[in-house]
C-alpha cells in the first residue's frame, strides 16, 4: 500500500514533482560539471608542467641565482686568421655553450649528497646550456688585422646587416640540455618517447651523440644521422624524440650526455639543476625540508610550487572554475534545496485534511513522516536521474569541442624548446625561462563525481523530506478530527 500510495501522490502533484527535480537536477549538473572541469584543469596544469620537469619528478634542486655581472655576458672573439675569404669578403662562424647566466649551478656531487639522503628513491642531474652561433660576413679583411683582434657581442662590429662597409652578422641559438644517460627515468627525458632513431643509453657517455626535439628537428630539417653543431664540435644526432603529452613541448631542444655538455662548456663537474624522486607522496615536504637544511645555497622547488607559475588562458580557467564555477555551483544547489524545501512544506500544508483522514483511521506520526519523506526522496532521485544525464552530456559536449586553452610556465629548471634563428635566436642566454605550451582540455568522468549526485539528490531529498515530515508531525489529533470534519 505504502508504494501504490507513493506513486498515486507523486502522480497527482506533477507540477511540484517537475519544479523540485528540475531544480536539483540543474544544480547536480552543475556540480557534476564543474568538478569534472576542474579535474580537466588540473590534469592540463600537470601536463604542461610533465615536459619540462619530468615523470615522477617530486622536487628539483638548484643553484642560487648568479648576481648581476657575474656571467660576464655573451663575447666572441676572432684572431687575424678566422673564417674563410673569398673574392674579398671574410666569412666568420662561432659557436659558444653557455650555462644560463640568470641562474646558479651546483656541484656534481650534489646529486650523490642528494640521493643518500631518507626518502629519496632516485636522484638524477642535468646542466642546462644555450648553443649560440655567431655568423657573418665582412668585405675587408684587412680591417680586423689592423684591429690584431676582433670582438663580437650582441652587435655586429660594423653597424649591423646594413652598417658601414656592408657586413652582415646574425646570431643563432638554441637549448642544450646535458643530461645522465645511464639514469633517465627521473627528469625532463622521463616525459619523452623516442619517435625516430633510439634514446641515449649508458654506453653514449662520453660521446658527441645526441637526440632532438621533433618539433626543432622538422623546423630545421634535422634528421637521425645529421650531425649539428654544439659548442663548436659536430655532434651525431641518434634520436628524435616527442612528448608524451600530445599538445605539449619537449624541454630542450638538444639533448647530449652529461659528461659531454660540461666538457664542451668548460664546466667541468657542475649541473645546474638535480631531479628529486621521492619514495612517496607523503614524503615529498619532509624530503625538501631535509634537504634544504643538508645542502646549502640550493632552491627546492617541488611540483605545487612550480604550478603557481603556471599562467595564461590555463591560470585563467583555473581561477574561473575555483572561485566563480565553485561558489555559483554552490548558489544554484542552495537554491534548489531552498525551493525543494518550501514547496514540500507548501505540500504538506495544503494535504491537512488528507492527513487529518490518515491520523483519523489510525496512521501513526511515524508512518505520515515517513510517507512524506518517501515521497521527497524519489523527487530528488528523479532530479538526480536528470542532474547525472544532463552533466555527462555537458561533459560529452566539452571533450567534443576540446577547447584549447595556452600556458607558459616560467621555470627553473632548464630552457623551453624555442626554435632558435633570427638575431637573437630563441632562449638567448637562457634569460626568459619560460615553455609556452598549448594544451587541450579535456573533462574526465570519475566515479566518485556520479557517487556525489546520486549523494546530492538523496540528501536533497532527504532534507525537504525532514521539514515536510515535521511539519506533518505537527497537526495535533484535534487539527486532523477538525480537517475530516
Amino acid at each position: 500500500m505504502y508504494w501504490t500510495y507513493l506513486r498515486r501522490e507523486l502522480a497527482g502533484r506533477k507540477k511540484q514533482t517537475i519544479i523540485v527535480a528540475v531544480g536539483l537536477a540543474v544544480a547536480i549538473a552543475l556540480v557534476i560539471v564543474v568538478n569534472s572541469l576542474s579535474a580537466g584543469v588540473r590534469d592540463a596544469q600537470a601536463q604542461a608542467l610533465e615536459s619540462v620537469y619530468g615523470v615522477g619528478t617530486d622536487l628539483t634542486v638548484t643553484g642560487a641565482a648568479a648576481e648581476p655581472g657575474e656571467g660576464g655576458g655573451q663575447r666572441f672573439e676572432f684572431d687575424s686568421e678566422a673564417g674563410e675569404t673569398t673574392d674579398g669578403t671574410t666569412s666568420v662562424s662561432q659557436s659558444r655553450l653557455t650555462a644560463d647566466f640568470m641562474r646558479g649551478t651546483l656541484d656534481a656531487s650534489t646529486i650523490e649528497s642528494v640521493a643518500s639522503l631518507h626518502g629519496v628513491a632516485a636522484a638524477s642531474g642535468a646542466l642546462s646550456l644555450t648553443n649560440i652561433t655567431f655568423s657573418g660576413e665582412m668585405p675587408d679583411r684587412s680591417e680586423m688585422q689592423q684591429g690584431g683582434q676582433g670582438e663580437a657581442g650582441g652587435e655586429p662590429p660594423s653597424g649591423g646587416p646594413d652598417g658601414a662597409g656592408g657586413s652582415a652578422f646574425d646570431l643563432n641559438s638554441f637549448t642544450v640540455l646535458g643530461i645522465d644517460p645511464e639514469d633517465t627515468a627521473v627528469g625532463p627525458l622521463s616525459a619523452v618517447e623516442v619517435s625516430e632513431g633510439r634514446a641515449l643509453d649508458a654506453s653514449d657517455a662520453g660521446a658527441l651523440v645526441a637526440v632532438v626535439d621533433a618539433t626543432y628537428a622538422t623546423t630545421n630539417e634535422i634528421a637521425v644521422g645529421d650531425t649539428i653543431n654544439v659548442g663548436g664540435s659536430d655532434v651525431e644526432v641518434v634520436g628524435i624524440i616527442t612528448s608524451t603529452s600530445s599538445d605539449a613541448d619537449t624541454a630542450a631542444n638538444v639533448y647530449i650526455p652529461l659528461d659531454v655538455a660540461q666538457s664542451l662548456a668548460g664546466l667541468e663537474d657542475v649541473v645546474s639543476t638535480v631531479y628529486v624522486q621521492a619514495t612517496s607522496a607523503d614524503q615529498i615536504e619532509a624530503v625538501q625540508a631535509e634537504i634544504e637544511g643538508s645542502v646549502a645555497d640550493v632552491t627546492v622547488s617541488s611540483q605545487s610550487d612550480l604550478a603557481s607559475t603556471v599562467s595564461s588562458s590555463l591560470s585563467s580557467a583555473s581561477s574561473l572554475i575555483t572561485n566563480l564555477g565553485t561558489w555559483l555551483s554552490i548558489l544554484v544547489l542552495a537554491v534548489a534545496l531552498a525551493l525543494a524545501v518550501l514547496f514540500t512544506i507548501s505540500g504538506v500544508t495544503r494535504r491537512t485534511r488528507e492527513f487529518g483522514t490518515l491520523k483519523a483511521i489510525g496512521w501513526s506520526n511515524g508512518r505520515v513522516v515517513g510517507q512524506v519523506a518517501g515521497e521527497s526522496v524519489i523527487q530528488g532521485l528523479i532530479g538526480g536521474a536528470i542532474g547525472l544525464a544532463v552533466g555527462l552530456a555537458g561533459i560529452g559536449i566539452i571533450n567534443l569541442i576540446s577547447p584549447t586553452i595556452s600556458s607558459t610556465s616560467s621555470t627553473t629548471g632548464q630552457g623551453g624548446s624555442g626554435q632558435g634563428g633570427g638575431p637573437m635566436g630563441g632562449g638567448f642566454g637562457g634569460m626568459a625561462q619560460q615553455t609556452a605550451t598549448d594544451v587541450v582540455l579535456h573533462a574526465p568522468v570519475t566515479l566518485w563525481v556520479v557517487a556525489a549526485a546520486v549523494g546530492i539528490a538523496i540528501a536533497g531529498g532527504l532534507i525537504a523530506g525532514a521539514f515536510g515530515g515535521w511539519r506533518a508531525a505537527r497537526l495535533s489529533p484535534a487539527e486532523a478530527l477538525r480537517s475530516v470534519g
